[in-house]
């Protein structure tokens, strides 16, 4: 790389820094004002982190103060426990049926592209494709297809508005927008964006905010492997380019500290803690001034702790590890005109001194190690933050252990005392009089103990003193306190396996309904994910790949970005039995057609964790499998050996013989003569009547 700086334009061309030595440490002494600035801004939130943090890993910090007489510190995380299983939950919402929940739609009325099209005269006037001998249409060298009307494509055919009755359809718009949804799912699963994903929400499931970066540019390596000549293999790999995103922790997050959310922000800075290789590896990627990081690397390291990293990486004894850790700050925001002027970026001349312009630049100590002008079309801050629970006023959400810190912090006190009372309880404490015993003797308890009184003295000269047991009282609060931390954080312990159900829950039905109502609390988190996260990363997944992707598909028209992780929030239980009971509604051949078959089959496998793409057929497969069932069945009536021929009736089982229909005879036997019932019993003077018959009467 030279030895200037660059700056990147928006076609990705690079555009020369004047007097790059002499003004950038202008640039870097504003950045790190800022960085200064974001810091104290959010120094209160840090606070509220680490107090989340320590709760979730069960640590007493120097505010818990301790009585003399105390003994037990015994810390009851059940923090953790909320916290893994609001975790659990979004992730089994989000990510439970194998497929990323972004959807990609076309408009319900699409621009710059037809929202029905169909063909310009009927299938069977057009002419045939394949064309016969001396036709007159040959290609000669050099021609091609679209000379010829005949040989030209389908879409060629095609004409803009609703076909005719019998005639094809389509929808170009839905087309563009499945193809779209195609690619976006098939670039989330090469880059394990479920991953990044999964960070993401633990952490806000944690401290209340989750933090997502991209997509960039990456390089994936795609293997392979060719014969040579010789016969041999030879290992040919190939390299494409991908969109990736990445988590970033939200202690190396500093956004603007006046704003409320991403797109209310000026600049974001993500602090970077780099080894020397990692530095070193910086030069490898575009516009990074590799003069500059040599610099940097000849300077030594200048990581220095912060006053919470000590607690969240647990090495506060072992300070001797930062000593060869690099910082360093990537810059993303504005950069005003005249500013930008006097460090020396090359302003555009009509460009007014008021305007800004938007850039990224990374700095180590006081040198910029890269400046470029924001590559995005259209300039966007590639992060976006989700919260938990939304802070109206802040950019910072509210986590699982931020709720229920007042719960944790009164189960643990009724704990601790339940403990302590329980150690005096359960053991004696002996009053002894020395003036009865005889002198010298070791007071030390144990079984067969003989203690020796002096002669002439009267009373007991040890008495044992029993403390009243007062822990079923504090374990009672204790009990308090856990309903209180399942209130605060709208997360009922029956979803994370509470043991000793009773009431309602004891039912099948009844704990269908409780966990129903468990849901509703997540389903808003999940509502959260959706509008923070999802939505903008699939409309900048969509913008990577017009910028980027020479291969994507040609999208004319506009198309919607729609998150699905809240139609997920529902039982699975609940959704299921929902639409089996639809599928029975199908069975009414009146029914039948307003009902979508395809897509009900496919949502009732999705509601099982079923594949539909592995088990569920589309309409097309459907109708050739209909055909392959009914030339099977025609197969199996014919290949009898008393089989007649086609369309004969079939003879009836009692031979060739027998005569079929009519009802059976009367029979009064009372037997049945081989049928079904009892038949006619016979009465007195009939043949085979068996009792005594009736004396007759004078």
């Amino acid at each position: 790389m030279a030895d200037e700086g660059f700056l990147q334009a928006p076609d990705d061309s690079s555009v020369e820094m004047v007097n790059v030595e002499e003004k950038m440490p202008g640039l870097a002494g504003h950045i790190k004002n800022l960085f200064e600035d974001s810091e104290n801004g959010r120094r209160t939130f840090e606070e509220r982190w680490l107090q989340a943090y320590k709760n979730y890993r069960g640590i007493y910090d120097t505010s818990t103060q301790y009585r003399e007489s105390e003994r037990s510190k015994v810390f009851i995380k059940i923090t953790k426990t909320k916290v893994l299983a609001a975790y659990g939950q979004i992730v089994d919402i989000l990510f439970a049926n194998k497929k990323f929940p972004i959807v990609v739609e076309a408009s319900p009325v699409p621009e710059g592209v037809a929202e029905y099209a169909h063909l310009k005269s009927p299938i069977d006037e057009l002419q045939s494709p394949f064309g016969f001998p001396d036709d007159g249409a040959k290609l000669e060298p050099g021609d091609t297809k679209v000379n010829y009307g005949k040989y030209q494509s389908m879409a060629d055919q095609l004409t803009e508005g609703p076909s005719h009755s019998g005639e094809p359809q389509l929808e170009p718009a839905k087309v563009a927008a499945a193809k779209l949804e195609k690619l976006i799912h098939d670039q989330l699963l090469d880059t394990d964006a479920v991953n990044v994903m999964r960070y993401a929400v633990f952490e806000a499931s944690l401290l209340g905010t989750g933090i997502v970066k991209g997509p960039f540019n990456f390089y994936e390596r795609t293997h392979r492997w060719e014969r040579g000549e010789d016969g041999t293999r030879e290992y040919t790999p190939e390299e494409k380019i991908v969109p990736r995103i990445e988590h970033v922790s939200i202690w190396d997050f500093h956004p603007d500290p006046s704003a409320t959310s991403i797109e209310d922000c000026e600049y974001v800075i993500q602090r970077h803690r780099l080894n020397r290789q990692q530095l070193r590896n910086l030069m490898n990627r575009p516009y990074f001034n590799g003069q500059a990081i040599e610099e940097c690397l000849n300077k030594g390291p200048n990581y220095t702790d912060k006053y919470y990293e000590d607690t969240i990486r647990e090495d506060a004894s072992q300070p001797q590890y930062q000593e060869n850790r690099y910082e360093v700050l990537e810059y993303w925001g504005v950069l005003d005109a005249k500013f930008a002027a006097e460090v020396g970026l090359d302003v555009p001349d009509d460009m007014s001194e008021l305007d800004q312009v938007q850039i990224n630049a990374w700095i180590c100590g006081s040198s910029v190690i890269r400046c470029v002008l924001n590559p995005f079309m259209p300039a966007r801050i590639p992060y976006y933050a989700f919260p938990f629970e939304v802070n109206p006023y802040q950019i910072w959400g509210v986590g699982v252990a931020e709720n229920m810190e007042d719960a944790q912090m009164l189960m643990n006190g009724h704990i601790r005392m339940a403990i302590d009372n329980l150690a005096l309880a359960g053991n004696l404490v002996f009053d002894v009089d020395e003036a009865s015993l005889v002198p010298g003797q070791n007071f030390d308890i144990f079984p067969g103990k003989v203690f020796r009184r002096q002669s002439g003295v009267t009373g007991t000269a040890i008495n044992g003193l029993k403390f009243p047991n007062t822990a079923p009282e504090n374990i009672q609060m204790y009990q308090i306190s856990r309903q209180l931390a399942d209130e605060e954080t709208g997360i009922p312990s029956i979803t994370h396996g509470q043991t000793g159900v009773s009431g309602t829950g004891r039912t099948s039905s009844g704990l269908s309904m409780l966990l129903s109502q468990g849901s509703m609390s997540i389903k808003t988190v999940v509502k959260n994910i959706d509008d923070y996260l999802l939505k903008p990363l699939g409309l900048s997944y969509f913008q990577w790949n017009m910028q980027y992707n020479d291969d994507a598909p040609d999208i004319v028209g506009d198309l919607s970005i729609k998150p699905r992780g809240t139609s997920a929030v529902m039982q699975k239980e609940v959704r299921s039995q929902r639409l089996t009971t639809l599928l029975q509604t199908v069975s009414n051949p009146m029914l039948a057609p307003f009902i979508k078959l395809p897509n009900l089959m496919r949502e009732l496998a999705i509601s099982q964790d079923i594949d539909p793409e592995e088990l569920v057929n589309n309409l097309d497969e459907a109708q050739l499998y209909a055909k392959v069932l009914q030339g099977l069945s025609n197969v199996q009536q014919g290949a009898g050996p008393n089989a007649g021929a086609a369309g004969q009736q079939p003879p009836s089982m009692g031979g060739a013989n027998a005569v079929s229909g009519g009802p059976p005879p009367v029979d009064a036997s009372g037997v049945g003569d081989g049928t079904i019932g009892t038949g006619n019993v016979p009465i007195a003077g009939e043949d085979g009547f068996t009792g005594q018959p009736p004396e007759p009467q004078i």
